[in-house]
């Protein structure tokens, strides 16, 4: 195929789509991978190393196609499902420029890049998740495409006061595909962004080389709108994928972000695909990320019209500061200010408003000048702490390829955070290793998150905590101890973690002393061996409840009250 013409939106003859109506996506735990990182085609075994170092990969192959195939991961789909998650997301599948490895440089929106595999790979791969009661999420890019085309003399412009400079040339004589892409009316050509965080200037320049579609309300620009969104419905229609997580959304505008949303999750429902999961990356304060997130009425455009934005976004607040907390660098209290933050914008967003997609690392990384993975400097127990975290506290966990082995990044750059889980240099190992102390950590975590209804719906409660059982205050100190409640109705989980790599601690800890007051109690449930007692104030004034742990360095335990 070659033109948007070509394309056929009409159900598929024959297909029966899945519609994953028993799972909201906000019980979702998303394992995101970069296919040409995971796993090439060849069968493989698990190498042996320890729990800290990098994947594979020196720095020249990392910097162009290692050979990772969606037959690899349809070979290790229950590599993934072991680990507890409920959903993959894939780094983009679509057609890419030569030189591109990533999948965010597209030359072709109608074909998968041959280097991945086919269209019935990526088909197949989809059923076989279904099969394992696993959705699939798509990587997409609206606002640029690759590096199809050039300005005059194949020179590097930069933006300028929102100069509209000259078109070049096409770099390819049949590219990008659909052909209605190739017309320089259709780009805004102002050149490569200097400024990130300058608008308009992040908005209608390029992204580096990647060229930048025209990102307004113009003719031209509403054309490429609905272009894109045919283009992505026919997907949905041909693979039966289950939601979009949208690509470098804070560079495009509201309007444009909620209209394709509401077209894309209308045609997904004429499917009968009732969950369509559309999730973006707006790397900004929450204030940003609540103008895409939740419904937008637009009185202003139509006022017979209203659209609805995304369904969530990657909680990038969050990751600023985790690391830093599970690492015993900063204050717990970060966090209380963080959820504070949350609940406040949230209001705007709906009733899952909450729910951001919550994360440790990432491909990017981005905001770290000194790039790496969690695992980067980090202790096996402290890589468990920080996926428990995610897995216990608000927001729909999202795990990063590689964090459940360890795998560090070296704080070497972009490349080196995208290391291969396979060795490129034979045909013979690779890092998959379920018997790993980490990934199996992770695995049991999930295990409880899975068969717990109130760590997928419960409230969220800071803890405080004491070491006499008489003064609690909330933590407030690095490496103070760290704990939280999730409440569903009658019903309690309890997340403690002493942040310190050196002390031992004997700490006491609030619960809620409604649900827990006749009560003896909380069963373990990760990290302890038997049941801990739930104590009570002597002063019947001060009617309050709270147990005590003795707490190794980096001990993690996760506890559950009794059901009456």
């Amino acid at each position: 195929m070659k033109s948007i013409k070509d394309i056929d939106l009409s159900p598929k003859p024959g297909k029966k789509y899945w519609k994953s109506c028993h799972r909201e996506w906000r019980e979702e735990f998303i394992y995101f991978l970069l296919v040409d990182r995971f796993h090439d085609s060849n069968k493989r075994h698990t190498s042996e190393f320890d729990e800290r170092h990098s994947g594979f990969g020196d720095d020249a192959q990392l910097g162009k196609q290692c050979g990772g195939t969606l037959r690899g991961i349809i070979s290790h789909l229950t590599y993934i499902k072991n680990l507890g998650c409920t959903a993959i997301w894939l780094s983009p599948v679509f057609k890419n420029n030569p030189e591109s490895y990533h999948g965010y440089a597209i030359e072709n929106y109608l074909e998968v890049d041959e280097r991945f595999g086919t269209k019935n790979d990526l088909e197949e791969l989809v059923e076989m998740a279904h099969d394992l009661d696993m959705r699939v999420f798509l990587d997409i890019v609206l606002h640029h495409v690759g590096d199809n085309w050039c300005y005059p003399n194949g020179n590097e412009y930069f933006y300028h006061e929102g100069t509209e400079f000259p078109f070049g040339e096409w770099r390819y004589p049949d590219r990008p595909v659909p052909i209605e892409l190739r017309n320089p009316a259709l780009y805004g050509r102002k050149g490569q962004i200097r400024n990130f965080d300058a608008y308009p200037e992040t908005r209608e320049g390029d992204f580096f080389s990647l060229k930048a579609f025209k990102n307004d309300e113009s003719r031209e620009a509403i054309y490429v709108q609905k272009l894109l969104t045919a283009i992505h419905c026919y997907w949905i229609r041909e693979l039966d994928i289950d939601g979009f997580r949208l690509d470098a959304v804070k560079h495009m505008g509201e309007l444009s972000i909620s209209r394709f949303c509401s077209y894309v999750r209308e045609y997904a429902y004429s499917l009968g695909k009732k969950n369509f999961f559309l999730f973006g990356e707006i790397v900004g304060a929450d204030a940003m990320t609540s103008k895409y997130v939740g419904s937008r009425s637009l009185t202003t455009y139509n006022d017979q019209n209203i659209y609805y934005g995304l369904n969530s976004a990657l909680d990038f607040q969050l990751h600023f500061l985790l690391e830093g907390v599970i690492k015993g660098k900063d204050s717990p209290h970060k966090l209380i200010e963080r959820y504070e933050e949350l609940q406040t914008n949230a209001l705007q967003r709906g009733e899952y408003g909450e729910f951001l997609v919550t994360f440790l690392d990432n491909h990017d990384q981005i905001g770290n000048d000194f790039k790496h993975r969690f695992g980067y400097d980090a202790e096996p127990a402290q890589i468990i702490a920080g996926v428990a975290f995610l897995l216990c506290a608000l927001g729909t966990p999202c795990i990063y390829y590689g964090t459940e082995q360890g795998l560090d990044g070296c704080g070497k750059g972009d490349r080196y955070i995208r290391e291969c889980m396979f060795n490129p240099n034979d045909k013979n190992t690779n890092l998959l290793n379920q018997q790993s102390e980490i990934y199996k950590a992770i695995a049991s975590i999930a295990k409880f998150r899975n068969e717990s209804n109130v760590l997928k719906f419960g409230r969220m409660f800071i803890r405080e905590i004491s070491t006499d059982g008489i003064h609690f205050h909330l933590p407030e100190c690095h490496k103070c101890t760290l704990a939280f409640s999730r409440i569903l109705y009658n019903q309690e989980v309890l997340f403690v973690f002493n942040s310190s790599t050196h002390d031992v601690k004997q700490e006491y800890v609030l619960i809620d002393c409604q649900l827990n007051r006749e009560k003896q109690w909380m069963k373990p449930v990760y990290g302890y061996k038997s049941n801990v007692e739930i104590l009570h104030s002597p002063d019947p004034s001060n009617p309050i409840c709270y147990i005590k742990l003795y707490l190794k360095p980096m001990q993690l335990v996760i506890l559950k009250s009794t059901v009456q």
